[in-house]
């Protein structure tokens, strides 16, 4: 069953195009990677599917029977978001947001989630640590717990392994992808091209050309090819 269904989508700012009109489906459970050039347009269009930017043409039709508020974001993180002055359990409880309304205060069920993703997360112990006071690691496995609290369905996750170590990555990799077994639909931005290629089911690579299918089908497109090619010198 589709959740998202892609039809001649343009996004940009201000009239200002971004990228090409971009066809393409995703199916409940899937992992999907959207990969390309420095500036193609991945976080702009990723921006677009949450409803943070306004498209400048085409649609975006939802299934499945998600909602726009049921989608979790994991986005990259600025120096001035690393270093929050918030607790581990506020930074958690505050991806329930969506599901207060104009409720001012979280409900008992919000807040067994949020302690319930924070376990999923390996962060037992840390509801009271100070955000900033964290590793970049442990700080992404909270910003994953936040996003978990806004979804049972769908994870859009803008570079979540930038700026980690290769053994934290890795972990972080088998996180991603053990929560895609668990059922959740997977949308990842990387600039890990042979990552992307491990991982994920279909392929979304954005560029002067636009690819969308599967992961084998990539590997022997002109992109794919070329694009691993170049990893590999």
């Amino acid at each position: 069953m589709a959740l998202l269904t892609i039809r001649d989508l343009q996004t940009g700012y201000d009239s200002h195009t971004v990228t090409p009109k971009l066809n393409f489906t995703v199916e409940e459970g899937d992992y999907l990677c959207i990969v390309g050039e420095n500036g193609s347009g991945k976080t702009t269009l990723m921006k677009t599917l949450l409803s943070l930017i306004e498209p400048l043409g085409g649609q975006i039709l939802y299934g499945g029977g998600l909602q726009k508020n049921q989608i979790g974001y994991l986005p990259q993180q600025t120096m001035i978001q690393k270093d929050f002055p918030a607790s581990v359990r506020e930074i958690v409880l505050s991806g329930c947001r969506g599901r207060c309304g104009l409720r001012p205060f979280y409900s008992k069920q919000e807040k067994k989630l949020a302690e319930a993703n924070m376990r999923r997360m390996g962060l037992e112990g840390f509801s009271r640590r100070c955000y900033r006071e964290l590793s970049g690691g442990q700080q992404q496995r909270v910003l994953l717990a936040r996003a978990l609290c806004a979804t049972q369905k769908v994870l859009l996750l803008d570079e979540p392994v930038s700026g980690l170590d290769p053994k934290v990555t890795e972990e972080m990799y088998e996180l991603i992808a053990e929560l895609n077994r668990e059922g959740i639909t997977i949308i990842m931005i990387s600039h890990d091209i042979p990552a992307a290629v491990r991982y994920a089911g279909h392929i979304l690579h954005i560029g002067e050309s636009v690819f969308f299918g599967t992961t084998e089908e990539y590997k022997n497109s002109e992109a794919g090819r070329y694009f691993l090619r170049e990893v590999e010198k």
